[in-house]
């Protein structure tokens, strides 16, 4: 999820591959054909909607990886998508964001109790907007009532105009702050994505660096996760990537992969492999002391709205809470952008994840939408529950 605006939007093509492969060879756990075969058939599902493009790849508890790809990589040449391919992190970056904010908290960098004003004096100011009640933890939370305004396109026209639009974090803010609060801060819930641009502009002001290089330094570098990179305004994905489209309607269906992000701190581009590894070291609690992880687990009932899409979902510091069929819950943190559709979950132990990432995104209309989150929800689900039933 980033922008309403920008809309979760797709059309079909292409052949379906499965591979599967150990960490140094291509093997098959006997025990696991099942999987595979309902990772394959998942993945199709997810194609047989209307998405040009699928790749997913499940890791288990002792490193055996499977990875199903559906579709094409390129609606005009009709070449297969590589498992391997770059995508846009988009709000997904929210949770390597809130895991530096939380690194900073253990570092007493920070408090999570500490205003805007403390770190951004006057930033937050104006028709009923007051940065000196608004908290980190309600930035990390999107309890803070800050309104959401970041520009984007809803038809093919608004995004040829508008897609190397460069905007400063400032302007973001000052978008946001020209209307009225949701709601008081603390007294509601409402995704924010202004409220991660102001998080980024604490980490520089705490730290001396811009919140991507802290992200690199801090958890990209110690993990070696080398697929992830930030891109700044740069309007292009390394190679391997899948084009990304959007559907406005069915006789209207846009290449959008060339474009800038409307804020550079959702810049970032990332591979199946990187955020799998990503979330297991995060939930197996190698980037965050103890407190601080359950800090992060700490959630609250996401909107009405948003539970369309997250059904029982919660959220906590940068990070959302589902639960599973097989019982308990995973966690995650999709993201969605120009095209580019990822759905993610790691088990509560870091032990078991799923990334399941679509480059064309059905949102010509609400139906389309939910039928694309479900159907990969799904996939995940599948995935996640494949060890069979949790146990309390």
């Amino acid at each position: 999820m980033t922008s309403t605006k920008r809309m979760h939007l797709a059309v079909t093509l292409g052949v379906a591959t499965i591979l599967v492969a150990g960490v140094a060879a291509a093997v098959v756990h006997s025990a696991g054909d099942s999987s595979v075969e309902q990772l394959r058939q998942d993945t199709e599902a997810i194609h047989a909607l209307g998405v040009s493009g699928v790749q997913a790849r499940v890791i288990e508890p002792d490193g055996q990886q499977s990875v199903a790809t559906s579709g094409t990589t390129d609606r005009n040449t009709g070449s297969p998508v590589n498992s391997d391919g770059y995508f846009r992190m988009a709000s997904t970056s929210k949770t390597l964001v809130a895991t530096v904010i939380l690194q900073l908290e253990a570092e007493d960098g920070l408090s999570l109790d500490d205003t805007v004003d403390h770190w951004l004096p006057e930033v937050v100011q104006g028709n009923g907007n007051d940065g000196s009640r608004i908290t980190i933890r309600q930035l990390l939370q999107h309890t803070s009532g800050i309104h959401d305004d970041l520009p984007g396109y809803t038809t093919p026209e608004e995004y040829y105009q508008q897609r190397h639009d460069l905007y400063e974090p400032e302007q973001l803010v000052a978008r946001a702050v020209a209307h009225a609060p949701a709601f008081p801060p603390g007294e509601g819930w409402e995704y924010s994505n202004t409220g991660y641009v102001l998080l980024d502009m604490i980490i520089e002001k705490a730290t001396g660096q811009p919140g991507h290089q802290e992200i690199d330094d801090r958890i990209l570098r110690p993990l070696g996760l080398d697929q992830t990179r930030w891109m700044g305004t740069s309007p292009t994905l390394p190679q391997p990537h899948a084009r990304a489209y959007q559907f406005f309607g069915p006789d209207s269906v846009v290449d959008v992969t060339d474009q800038i992000p409307v804020s550079e701190n959702l810049s970032w581009v990332t591979t199946t492999s990187d955020e799998n590894d990503f979330f297991r070291a995060l939930l197996a609690g190698r980037l965050l002391p103890a407190r601080q992880l359950d800090e992060m687990k700490q959630t609250v009932p996401v909107s009405a709205e948003v539970q369309q899409m997250w059904p029982d979902g919660r959220y906590g510091l940068g990070l959302v809470e589902r639960p599973l069929s097989c019982g308990r819950t995973y966690w995650s943190h999709e993201g969605g952008d120009g095209g580019y559709i990822t759905l993610n979950g790691v088990t509560d132990d870091g032990k078991r994840s799923a990334v399941v990432s679509m480059s064309e995104a059905r949102g010509d209309t609400l139906e389309h939408i939910q039928q694309q989150t479900i159907t990969a929800s799904t996939l995940i689900d599948h995935a996640l529950c494949a060890g069979g039933p949790s146990t309390p």
